[in-house]
């Protein structure tokens, strides 16, 4: 059993789907301080041949606020302006219509809660690719413990011998003596992100959403690329 832990990211890139693609149990540690300017609250995506933010906007209640615990600003009609522009910018891309099916969720949630509204972005998206662990949260298991022991406590929870870590993680858990502190195996993985085609983009502009690798490859090609699969395409080919 391989176990992920992962904090809930807006629209996150596609090598958070390639971590969940890859566990038995994926759980979203959403009860830690949501830091400022975060994946948590934006992401990027590719406008006019650059990387441009999108983000949500909150309602500021503290500075030690869990991420669980965040309001999104809902008066500012973000969500609709949001979809706007995603329509907009990714008009003439050849799967603009599968990815705003994809996207369109947002519009139509309840959820004020940051929290709750990636969660149920990423496990949609996870749904339509195919991509199916066990979610958890961890708000809701009840596991205290500093930031490696909580890490190790989870994956006993779940019964899992195997702790999945991007390998960026890999300097804060060899200074905590992760390997040391527990017989769970940890394996760290790197995701090496694909060229794939942009729409009139001639220069590659890798780590965005996985929002652009749907309207450009749609959910089966992005499903592909996400999990690291060869998506037969030539390396820096545009569409006219």
């Amino acid at each position: 059993m391989k176990c992920v832990i992962m904090q809930p990211t807006f629209l996150p890139w596609a090598g958070y789907f390639y971590l969940a693609s890859q566990a038995d149990v994926f759980v979203f540690l959403d009860d830690v301080q949501l830091e400022k300017q975060s994946w948590q609250t934006r992401n990027c995506i590719l406008l006019n041949g650059k990387a441009a933010w999108i983000s949500v906007p909150l309602i500021h209640m503290g500075s030690e606020q869990k991420i669980c615990e965040v309001e999104v600003f809902d008066q500012s009609l973000w969500r609709i302006k949001l979809l706007r522009k995603l329509a907009q910018t990714y008009a003439r891309h050849p799967f603009c219509d599968v990815m705003l099916d994809g996207v369109n969720l947002l519009g139509g949630m309840s959820e004020t809660h940051l929290a709750d509204i990636n969660i149920l972005l990423i496990t949609d998206f996870c749904n339509r690719f195919g991509i199916q662990p066990r979610f958890a949260r961890s708000s809701r298991l009840g596991i205290s413990g500093d930031r490696t022991d909580r890490l190790i406590r989870i994956c006993e929870h779940f019964g899992c011998q195997e702790y999945l870590s991007p390998a960026g993680s890999a300097d804060y858990l060899a200074q905590d003596r992760f390997t040391e502190r527990t017989n769970i195996r940890l394996s760290l993985r790197k995701y090496e992100a694909q060229v794939y085609p942009q729409y009139r983009s001639n220069t590659f502009i890798s780590h965005l959403s996985v929002i652009d690798v749907i309207a450009n490859l749609g959910w089966d090609g992005a499903a592909r690329y996400v999990r690291g699969e060869t998506i037969g395409t030539e390396p820096g080919k545009t569409y006219p």
